[in-house]
């Protein structure tokens, strides 16, 4: 059977970078870290989930599956991960680490998804992949110097840009699923 549940993982994906964006610019330095736990829990939750269900099975054409379906599984361990570490009150620099390499896959996925001209926004799909990857990337720097308010400044906005392009892209995917599948009924049995 046919599942497409991209939507579902796209809206995620920016309700995550809004709450990361949040938390990078409000939350790091802050003395109440157990606030940001259940949002961090609630999108690690849904990302891994369906990030494992669309690398294990590929539900939809091509290679959506590997663009999409594995960085939200790196994006949803990460954010169960910091879920965990803040409700243990442990550090935060070893996710970090995680982040820059999954940062570099979402960095290199972008790129290439603006290369192969793939998705119906490939520009603007590339370029939220890339702004994504640089928040990765500078993860360990922002961890390190979080008492810098310029470098969370610039992350804030690199994450909440993003946050904006993927929610674009999830409510006009939206829109236009409920238009195409509309009429669509599963197979007898």
């Amino acid at each position: 059977m046919f599942i497409d549940y991209l939507t579902l993982m796209l809206i995620n994906l920016s309700a995550g970078l809004a709450l990361l964006a949040a938390y990078v610019y409000f939350g790091l330095s802050s003395s109440n870290q157990k606030r940001w736990i259940p949002g961090f829990g609630v999108v690690g939750a849904i990302a891994l989930v369906t990030g494992l269900h669309m690398t294990f099975t590929w539900p939809i054409i091509g290679s959506f599956n590997v663009a999409f379906g594995e960085t939200t599984v790196l994006f949803g361990i990460l954010f169960v991960g910091t879920s965990l570490t803040l409700a243990m009150g442990w550090e935060l620099f070893t996710l970090g680490i995680y982040g820059f390499f999954a940062g570099l896959v979402s960095l290199l996925i972008g790129f290439r998804i603006i290369n192969l001209g793939i998705t119906q926004l490939p520009l603007l799909s590339g370029i939220g992949f890339i702004l994504v990857g640089l928040g990765g990337i500078f993860s360990v720097p922002t961890l390190s110097l979080k008492s810098t308010r310029l470098l969370r400044t610039i992350g804030a906005i690199v994450l909440s840009v993003a946050a904006l392009i993927f929610a674009y892209i999830g409510l006009t995917a939206y829109w236009a699923h409920l238009a195409d599948f509309s009429k669509w009924t599963p197979l007898p049995r």
